[in-house]
């Protein structure tokens, strides 16, 4: 991050740490040969966050490209799937959603070292910190509503039309995700948590009905994967679709609305939870719910305490990932050591919410 950045902004870039380099003049000869346009000489720089899969900035004398690749070494299962990101923003891209245009996916290994793609990039800012303290009022409410309304799209769009009818099970969502984070939780656990045991046990059975919808589903939608344009304040991109699938509207959803829930301390990124939101101009989590029906039509409730607990879960769960790659010196995440110390106040905070919602 340079000095010019505001503090809620992240996205800066900065030297390919040592567990990230590879051979930039092959990777350059690759691309020369299959990206239209492309001529080096080349500049690798990687971007700084807690991206799962690692991601770079190439720099041409004429353009600017993004590059996300699989971290090194023994991967969980499904994990870090850079080709199904490539498939799912090509066929986004091509239908006029707000993406960026992916270019080439790479699968030969023996290029930098893992399975790769590259995209245009897009210029944007990235907000951490829900509270967008750079902004003005009425700029927060713009962005907050163009999230929204970017959301709604995404989630109208006709993913059968798009050729990704088989990119993911219809029905069931919230429960295939619960086994999926347990499992995912298990394989990478470094020590013992006993909330997130009791989450295991009673989130099964607490799934609501899901009353049949079913939408492609970004994973991870937040404002943190959010290009906002660079002076306006409105969503050019969705980034890092590395958890998306076919599911329900309401996994998007629930995971976003946490930046209205989540409890002080829980996560890095802060919450919304007892903040002047009027003074802010944030509308309120239930505002915000409203104005995504009115755009979608759906008939759902977001407010239910399973999607909180669930999806504090959900995160800790993530991070143990981290924990577990750590763990096998395969991290990928500068800051790894930081992101692990927040893996228990979410499971507290989860349980918490499983308790609200009749756990015992």
């Amino acid at each position: 991050m340079n000095a010019a950045q505001p503090a809620s902004y992240i996205g800066g870039t900065s030297a390919v740490s040592a567990g990230a380099r590879f051979d930039e003049q092959r990777l350059a000869r690759y691309l020369e040969g299959v990206v239209k346009g492309f001529s080096g000489p080349l500049l690798v720089e990687q971007f700084e966050g807690g991206q799962s899969n690692p991601t770079y900035l190439l720099t041409t004398p004429d353009a600017k490209y993004v590059l996300r690749r699989k971290p090194a070494g023994v991967l969980l299962k499904s994990a870090h799937a850079v080709d199904r990101e490539y498939r799912v923003t090509r066929a986004l891209f091509e239908n006029g959603l707000p993406v960026p245009e992916p270019l080439v996916l790479c699968e030969d290994d023996d290029v930098i070292g893992t399975m790769f793609y590259v995209m245009r990039h897009v210029p944007g800012r990235i907000f951490w910190n829900g509270l967008m303290p750079d902004l003005t009022r009425d700029e927060r409410a713009a962005v907050y509503d163009s999230a929204n309304e970017t959301l709604a799209r995404l989630h109208l769009v006709d993913y059968q039309r798009l050729g990704l009818g088989d990119y993911g099970r219809p029905g069931n969502y919230f429960a295939r995700q619960v086994s999926r984070w347990s499992r995912q939780y298990e394989a990478s656990k470094t020590c013992d948590l006993p909330e997130i045991d009791r989450l295991i046990a009673w989130l099964p059975g607490a799934v609501p009905d899901e009353g049949g919808l079913s939408s492609l589903v970004h994973g991870d939608y937040s404002f943190h994967n959010l290009l906002i344009h660079p002076t306006e304040p409105r969503v050019v991109a969705a980034i890092d679709w590395e958890l998306s699938t076919v599911g329900h509207p309401l996994g998007d959803l629930t995971y976003h609305m946490m930046d209205w829930f989540r409890p002080e301390g829980a996560d890095v990124r802060g919450t919304l939870l007892g903040k002047d939101l009027g003074a802010l101009g944030i509308p309120t989590a239930e505002e915000y719910a409203a104005r995504y029906r009115d755009r979608t039509g759906f008939v759902i409730d977001p407010m239910l305490p399973f999607y909180r607990a669930f999806n504090l879960f959900r995160v800790a769960a993530i991070l143990q990932g981290i924990a577990g790659r750590a763990r096998d010196g395969v991290q990928t995440a500068a800051n790894a050591s930081e992101i692990i110390t927040r893996i228990e106040p979410l499971a507290k905070a989860a349980w918490a919410q499983a308790q609200i919602a009749g756990a015992l």
